[in-house]
């Protein structure tokens, strides 16, 4: 299978923090998950490679074209999406759509064709011609993915892209990325929704503090953390962390005595893992305090 992305060596700094940290990676076709928390360098890789921001260090590729000296090339085979949308609000979807394609260097009768096209695909049209600002957060960020798409690209990235949906609209997104990826498009996904890469990756890397700490599929990490665990579970349901247990019943009970008073409120589940266990252990967020984790960001 051919690469679609190299990164050798990569590197970046802000203010002498270094935010990527020789950063090594190939990638090949499909749907790739980039995993981790803010501060991570996520938005950062992103913008190296769509030639957004120049790297201090090291080299990145993009099917063959090196981001910081074939710029042009690069741009010509990818689409983007950023954190947020970045639609007119003032246009309605179609006119955004067909303003991009003329941006794009296409005829007006092909700029609107290749909008209406997009519209379809993405169920926008029943509200193709009212203005976006009347839109739900879920059909803006559709637009704005079909925006990314009004020259198909060969590689699409994706920095966060369902921050702030609600969860039908989430699910939207996550149909619509699939069905790009099954027509031949290769995705760079941002994200710090575990759920997400689970449900969506072919492959899925860690990023933290700068650089890759896993790297593999989603079975693959999941097998790295063991076949269950012991985990502390708040009243709203969420893990607030895995404990450290040899497995035998002498192992659990000294685990149990060394709870905090606010986690003996807890109860105790033994869970099979998952990606966010994986997340945890590798990271090492369930060892962190408050304190600890408020300065790590």
């Amino acid at each position: 299978m051919s690469t679609t992305i190299e990164l050798e060596r990569l590197g970046k700094r802000y203010r002498g923090h270094r935010v990527l940290d020789d950063l090594t990676l190939d990638l090949s076709a499909g749907i790739f998950a980039l995993l981790g928390p803010n501060g991570a360098g996520k938005t950062t890789l992103v913008s190296i490679l769509t030639t957004l921001l120049r790297p201090d260090s090291g080299t990145a590729r993009v099917l063959g074209h090196d981001v910081v000296h074939e710029a042009k090339a690069v741009r010509r085979l990818i689409g983007a999406t950023g954190q947020y949308a970045s639609v007119d609000e003032a246009l309605t979807g179609r006119e955004n759509l067909v303003m991009v394609a003329r941006l794009l260097g296409l005829a007006t009768l092909d700029a609107r064709s290749r909008a209406s096209e997009l519209l379809a695909s993405f169920g926008l049209e029943d509200a193709a011609d009212r203005p976006v600002s009347g839109y739900s957060g879920g059909m803006r960020r559709r637009v704005d993915l079909a925006a990314s798409l009004v020259r198909t690209p060969a590689v699409l990235f994706l920095d966060e892209p369902t921050t702030g949906l609600d969860p039908a609209s989430r699910s939207h997104l996550w149909d619509d990325i699939a069905r790009l990826a099954s027509e031949g498009c290769s995705v760079f996904l941002t994200t710090q929704m575990l759920d997400e890469a689970e449900a969506l990756a072919d492959r899925v890397a860690i990023l933290d503090g700068g650089r890759i700490v896993a790297d593999g599929t989603v079975a693959s990490l999941v097998s790295l953390v063991g076949e269950e665990a012991a985990v502390l579970v708040d009243a709203g349901g969420r893990v607030a962390r895995t404990l450290e247990i040899d497995r035998t019943a002498g192992g659990l009970a000294r685990a149990l005595a060394d709870l905090s008073e606010d986690e003996r409120a807890m109860r105790v589940e033994l869970r099979r893992p998952g990606l966010d266990d994986a997340f945890l252990a590798l990271t090492g967020r369930n060892k962190r305090t408050p304190a600890e984790e408020e300065a790590a960001a």
